[in-house]
């Protein structure tokens, strides 16, 4: 019997032809690239070595990808990203677990325009966090965060989001003491979904006019400048949903929930036996991380 377990890359492998006659014209270079990694991690292609034990035996592997969007890549690298943020974390009563969440109106134009609307959207929530915390009127202090990006949710569709991770409290302005928070509240919510809309916005509508942003599809007639400016009036007119909680288990807690996250990709080599419902048909199927 073959012990050889399925994995992404033998459906990779397996359909390869089929896949990119039908979608490889849509392909960017560097989904070609992150295809061709998965397909061919841990096989002649990266080449091998030999791995030494103490009892003197010798193992010859082969060499991973070290693609981050490969599925057997990512286990040392997220443990090892996980040690380094624990020894991050200063020793404070308490921390605080605050998302920002890009509106759905926007989120196909980050699907298309990938690094010029994450990185708005970096600058914008780094730009809410130190101006709202700095502002006496709230906590009145200089303070440090930890921000990752989720681009997908629960049930794999487009939701851009950030994370971030922060200490309940920060330097005075003259960098003499620390000051806390008040207990199991860090920033109103309200007024940070107020300032970060504003700027992110701001940022959005001067991309546009530099010209940084690019439309294709059934997005095309965003690249006309009333068209664009509808869209972010319509996105000003709603919600900008932040959430900002105490981790009831602690900064650990929220650190290993973003550690499965940082890497691992939306479809693992975990599997599940499932009913296709074209054909009631029993079928192996990808599981995704659960959120």
């Amino acid at each position: 019997m073959n012990g050889h377990r399925l994995e992404v890359a033998d459906v990779f492998r397996t359909h390869e032809d089929d896949f990119l006659a039908r979608w490889g014209h849509v392909l960017s270079p560097r989904q070609r690239k992150a295809f061709a990694d998965i397909r061919d991690c841990r096989t002649a292609t990266f080449g091998g070595h030999v791995e030494y034990y103490d009892c003197g035996h010798r193992v010859p592997v082969y060499n991973s990808c070290s693609n981050r969007s490969c599925p057997k890549c990512q286990g040392a690298a997220r443990a090892m990203w996980l040690a380094e943020r624990k020894a991050e974390l200063l020793p404070v009563q308490e921390y605080f677990h605050v998302v920002f969440t890009v509106p759905h109106q926007l989120a196909a134009v980050a699907l298309q325009n990938a690094k010029t609307i994450y990185t708005i959207l970096f600058r914008s929530v780094a730009e809410t966090m130190l101006t709202i915390a700095a502002d006496p009127k709230h906590l009145g202090a200089a303070i440090g965060f930890l921000a990752v990006l989720h681009t997908w949710g629960q049930n794999l569709h487009l939701h851009p989001h950030v994370h971030c991770v922060v200490p309940g409290g920060g330097i005075s302005p003259d960098n003499s003491r620390w000051i806390a928070c008040r207990r199991s509240f860090f920033l109103p919510v309200k007024v940070l979904s107020c300032f970060f809309r504003r700027r992110f916005l701001i940022r959005l509508r001067k991309a546009f006019r530099k010209g940084k942003l690019h439309f294709h599809g059934e997005l095309e007639s965003l690249a006309q400048p009333a068209a664009f400016e509808s869209l972010c009036k319509n996105a000003d007119a709603v919600d900008w949903v932040v959430y900002a909680k105490r981790p009831f288990g602690g900064p650990e807690q929220v650190l290993k929930y973003l550690a499965r996250y940082t890497h691992r990709v939306a479809i693992s080599n975990r599997w599940r036996m499932g009913v296709s419902p074209s054909n009631g048909k029993t079928m192996p199927m990808a599981t995704r991380p659960r959120r």
